[in-house]
């Protein structure tokens, strides 16, 4: 019998966890927190765009709504050559163990934080074709969800975590450091809310986890949270990524790594779910933030200055 638990309980965990995690949900979380943030004409002008999707010629990729939006960057990826020029926009591998520099990680404007930034332009010029909007807007949804990823915004020259090794918790495996904060770690976070924490149902509708999200900022707060620019938050991301990322599982996040698998313990996990919630709502507020600014005052970060040949 006490098999038999044991056996119902490992099912139920299973079960529990989504097959794509943040490469999913996350993206989805964030865009729902900025759905729910955004000012009724920015939503209006959102839902115009998004019901125009299918000028963008990829049905097997809908945009029909801002949480579908947000995964078409990453929707797109196996369709070869029509979209391999975004490849590198996802992320930007700035040196945890340097002095903080966008530079050299975006070079020519191929970085996730220029792309957040050149997608804001676009959507805000409302002199531009529809399909060039809502591309705009698809991209500006899923780079600011990238970009709230620490290991998306720093690593140490290991291919954003991919390289690093790592078990999760009491699970195990074979997975990385970067699958972890891309899947395990948020999934956890965002599903480990008030609601679950009381005993509470944990089975939310996604906008009722946006709500929950965004009630655990005070409003004060959220002014504060989206202030600055986006390089700003390329600061903060990869700050995380140091201190929160790196130093979670192997202590010094610049020093070596150790010979066997480290594992991110279930204590190091319960001590991470607050910030991990805490960087998923910032990133729905900044994207609502992006999406008032473009749609409703036509504003958006202005392109960097080019020098002569």
């Amino acid at each position: 019998m006490p098999i038999l638990r044991l056996l119902a309980a490992l099912c139920a965990l299973v079960a529990a966890v989504p097959a794509n995690a943040y490469w999913e949900y996350g993206h989805q979380t964030v865009a729902a927190v900025a759905w729910e943030s955004v000012k009724p004409e920015t939503r209006r002008q959102i839902q115009a765009l998004l019901r125009q999707g299918a000028l963008l010629q990829t049905p097997t990729c809908p945009t029909r709504t801002l949480e579908e939006a947000s995964v078409w960057a990453d929707c797109i990826k196996p369709m070869g050559d029509r979209f391999s020029y975004q490849s590198s926009w996802h992320y930007q591998n700035v040196n945890v163990c340097r002095p903080f520099s966008l530079k050299e990680a975006c070079k020519d404007g191929n970085c996730v934080s220029a792309q957040i930034d050149r997608n804001a332009r676009l959507l805000a010029d409302k002199s531009l074709p529809v399909r060039e909007r809502i591309m705009a807007l698809a991209f500006l949804t899923h780079f600011v969800g990238d970009l709230a990823q620490p290991m998306h915004a720093g690593d140490r020259g290991d291919l954003g975590g991919n390289q690093v090794a790592a078990n999760y918790g009491a699970i195990g495996g074979r997975t990385n450091l970067h699958s972890i904060w891309d899947g395990w770690l948020p999934e956890r976070a965002i599903t480990t809310g008030p609601a679950a924490r009381s005993g509470g149902a944990n089975n939310l509708s996604l906008p009722q986890r946006a709500r929950e999200l965004i009630a655990e900022v005070p409003a004060g707060e959220r002014a504060v949270l989206v202030g600055g620019t986006v390089a700003d938050w390329s600061r903060q991301s990869w700050e995380n990524a140091r201190t929160l990322a790196y130093a979670s599982l192997i202590g010094d996040p610049c020093g070596p790594l150790p010979k066997e698998r480290p594992t991110l313990t279930e204590a190091r996990v319960e001590e991470l779910i607050a910030p991990v919630r805490r960087q998923v709502t910032a990133g729905g507020l900044r994207l609502a933030r992006l999406l008032d600014d473009a749609l409703l005052e036509g504003k958006s970060p202005q392109p960097p200055k080019r020098g002569g040949n």
